[in-house]
Order: C-alpha cells, then structure tokens, then sequence
C-alpha cells in the first residue's frame, strides 16, 4: 500500500484530481421546509437553524469508497447548543457510517470537533478534538479519506484520526455497505455544549452554517454496480496517486499523533469507564 503524507502539499495534489462539484447537480435538500439554500451558482450551499427547524441535504449518489472533501464555515458567535454535521451513512439498524460533527459553544469559547466510526450498527468509537484555528472566520477543507484499509479524517490537509481495517483481529471495519453523503445544521442543547448545561440562545436566531466546494472522487453505487474514477484502480497498481491505497507516512503518523497529543480532549480508547468495561481490540493495536 502507498504510503504518503497528509500534509498541506500531499492533500493538495490530490484535491488537484478530484471532480470539482455543484449542489445543484450532485446534492439534495433532504429536510429543513426551505431553510436550505443553494446559492453562488451551485458552488455553495447555505444551512439555517431557526427555533422551528434545522435543515439538512444529502449527496444524490451513493459512495463506496472515495475521498470526498467539503469546505465548511461554521455558525459564528454564540453557536450553543447547535450541531452541524458532514458525515456518510448507509441505512439500517446494522449500518456504516463514518462522522465529522461540530459541537457548538458560546460567544469566545472553541467548538468541539466530534468524530465517530460505525461498523455493523456498532459505533462508540468516538474522539474528540479543539481546532488550531476559528472554524467561523473562513471556510476550512473536511477529509474523509476511505478505502479498504482505512478511514482517514483531515482537516486542511492534516490527518487527525486513521482508522485501520483490523478485520483479521475481530474488528468490524465499514467496508460493504454504499454510503450516502449527509450534512445538517440542527439544535441539540439537551447535550451538545457542556453537556447540556448551555442552551440555545434563540435571540440570536436564524443560524447560519455554510458549505461549499463540495469534492467526491469516489467509486458510485449505481443499479449494484460500482463505478470508480477513471484510473483509480491503475493508478493503484502502479503506486500512483489515489487514495484506494492510500495509508500515512511514517511522518505523517507522527504529525497526526502530535495534533492527537495537542488537541484531543476525548478518547474512547482512555475512557476510564469505557475501559473498566474492557479495551476494545482496536485500541490495543497501534
């Protein structure tokens, strides 16, 4: 398998190839009675939370494995109690997904990167991290890296968590189940900010969450049918540049594992009531 680093320079070569999207061709409105709008000619997409309702879209494809990449800005100023996700998701009581959720906070206190990995309807595995920047001033570029091997999160080009495929070891990884693309804006103060004891302040109402320049080099689900971009699986043999073979460097592991010592604030893996419960096999593997 290659080996690269998910630094700014590696992520960019690849963001280079990736098909250039438009939510008004790729993406839908999935919930939210209007508070869902699409705007500069398809290159964006606007969420809004009111006392009401949230709002969410979803990709009109189903994936089974790619990189898909979303730039984000966040609800700025007193975001308490709101939720905005980017994540992908198969359907089922037995379902995959793979997460990226943004906890907000009140006005001068940091949000709170929440990410998860499900495999068989069988989730809790959660990590949690501060951001090295404010997510609210300009859009920042999300990375969910998949392949047969791993799940690879980034934020700006730099890997923060690579979930590897331990199959051989009894774990489940999410590896057979066509996933859709999902993002929402929605109100969840009973848990989201200081675990609940901050809510919502409707007076700061509507919330405002955006995206764009929406990429998914992926294989699409169609009729049962996988179809990859052209070249994925050559570029693969060949040791090129794809991401279905795509695993950190020994340097980017270490840059990954200093941003993991500097901004984690939450590990399933060191929860000590998790661990009383027993160390998942996961986390005894490096």
């Amino acid at each position: 398998m290659r080996t690269v680093e998910l630094g700014i320079v590696a992520m960019a070569c690849l963001v280079a190839v990736a098909r250039a999207g438009n939510f008004f061709q790729d993406s839908e409105m999935s919930w939210g009675d209007g508070r869902g709008k699409v705007v500069d000619g398809g290159r964006g997409l606007d969420l809004t939370l009111d006392k009401t309702s949230g709002s969410g879209f979803q990709s009109k494809s189903e994936y089974l494995f790619g990189k898909i990449d979303m730039q984000i800005k966040l609800v700025p100023g007193n975001s308490a109690g709101t939720v905005t996700t980017f994540y992908l998701s198969s359907q089922g009581t037995a379902h995959d997904e793979i997460d990226f959720e943004f906890l907000g906070n009140v006005t001068g206190e940091p949000y709170t990167l929440h990410t998860n990995v499900f495999a068989q309807g069988q989730g809790q595995r959660e990590q949690q991290f501060r951001l090295w920047f404010d997510p609210t001033k300009a859009f920042h570029t999300y990375s969910i890296i998949w392949n047969p091997q791993h799940v690879i999160f980034a934020v700006d080009g730099t890997a923060i968590r690579d979930f590897k495929n331990h199959e051989a070891r009894g774990v489940s990884f999410p590896k057979s189940q066509p996933m859709r693309l999902y993002a929402s804006l929605w109100n969840a103060d009973d848990w989201a900010t200081q675990g609940g004891r901050v809510k919502t302040d409707w007076s700061k109402a509507p919330f405002v969450a955006s995206f764009r320049n929406f990429n998914a080099d992926a294989c699409v689900m169609s009729g049962g049918a996988q179809r990859c971009p052209a070249g994925t699986m050559e570029a693969s043999a060949a040791g090129g540049g794809s991401w279905w073979n795509q695993e950190l460097s020994g340097m980017g592991y270490r840059r990954m594992r200093w941003v993991q010592r500097k901004f984690m604030i939450y590990n399933y893996c060191t929860d000590p009531k998790r661990v009383a419960q027993g160390v998942p096999a996961e986390c005894k593997l490096r």
